[in-house]
């Protein structure tokens, strides 16, 4: 009689796929903790994706011409469409929707900490679009090569639209960099305000990361959060420089021995604050989601209706179909 495979032998047989590069599918035995992880990881993604949609959809109304508006609004649309493919993605993990959903608006589940600060004036726009998104697809361009497929597949497409939005973002700084000394001090003070909660969105540093060893065990990433960060430090550096612009780090520089740039510690107790709800906009961003969330009640119920009127009604002509 042939045996049923250990928790043992599973784990060794699910290790080597993904040591041999192969992607794990809904279907397929994993580890509760593999499991847990992507849970979290991608649903803080979605949360992410779609509380993201705040500091930036606030100025759609003020956008200075119609071209801009259309811009931003596309943005904002997508990012709202990255949050539903996340979704999709943890819900084939077993997560419901309903589930990430209340944790997101009960202050459970957590998202990246740069959405908790404000925008203040138009510049921020450009500027979010070049150092934020431009942070993130440093991201998620790692993601796309993660080793669970659903999150893999979603990333390409995510991906494909977030460099649309870095790009966007890189052309109105270099607008307002060349521009008048007035755009471009506006310009510089936006990047004042986001430089460091964009270095902050790569998470806590490698030493004080609770999960970055099994994922990477895993493949769930294939880069550390500081080694992104670096990334992030040594392209975009140069562009500002270029620009004429100022990295507000007076501890940044290039390192010719190391080839890369050194830089500035973060202020961790700032960042572990605005984790634990303590930033600039938390409750406000909450609060802006919970509103959301109530008021779009109406539509859920109505959609349910309909899905168990037709439910019902399909399974009447079944039957109808099979009396005949």
């Amino acid at each position: 009689m042939e045996q049923n495979p250990t928790d043992s032998q599973k784990l060794t047989a699910f290790e080597t796929r993904i040591a041999q590069g192969e992607k794990i599918e809904p279907g397929d035995w994993m580890p509760d903790e593999y499991r847990r992880q992507l849970i979290r990881m991608i649903s803080q993604h979605a949360h992410s994706e779609i509380v993201g949609m705040l500091p930036e959809g606030a100025w759609i109304t003020r956008a200075p011409n119609l071209r801009r508006k259309m811009i931003l609004l596309a943005k904002v649309q997508d990012e709202g469409g990255h949050g539903q493919y996340l979704y999709h993605a943890a819900e084939t993990l077993g997560a419901t929707r309903e589930e990430m959903v209340e944790a997101l608006l009960t202050g459970k589940a957590k998202y990246s900490s740069v959405f908790n600060y404000p925008t203040l004036n138009w510049a921020d726009i450009g500027v979010i679009g070049w150092l934020v998104d431009g942070a993130a697809i440093k991201n998620q361009t790692m993601l796309a090569r993660c080793s669970y497929g659903p999150y893999s597949r979603a990333m390409v497409r995510i991906c494909a639209e977030e460099s649309f939005h870095h790009k966007q973002g890189k052309e109105m700084v270099i607008q307002y960099a060349l521009g008048t000394p007035e755009q471009k001090a506006m310009a510089q003070d936006a990047i004042n305000r986001w430089w460091w909660p964009s270095l902050m969105m790569f998470g806590p540093n490698d030493k004080d990361s609770q999960h970055t060893e099994q994922s990477m065990k895993w493949k769930i990433k294939r880069l550390t959060n500081d080694e992104l960060r670096q990334r992030f430090v040594d392209a975009t550096a140069p562009q500002a420089e270029f620009l004429g612009l100022t990295i507000p780090d007076p501890d940044l520089k290039w390192n010719e021995e190391k080839g890369q740039y050194d830089f500035g510690t973060i202020n961790w107790d700032e960042f572990w604050a605005v984790v634990k709800g303590n930033g600039p906009c938390n409750r406000q961003r909450l609060q802006a989601r919970v509103k959301a969330h109530e008021a779009g009640a109406w539509v859920r119920e109505a959609a349910m209706a309909y899905a168990e009127k037709r439910s019902a009604r399909e399974n009447e002509l079944k039957k109808e179909v099979q009396v005949a």
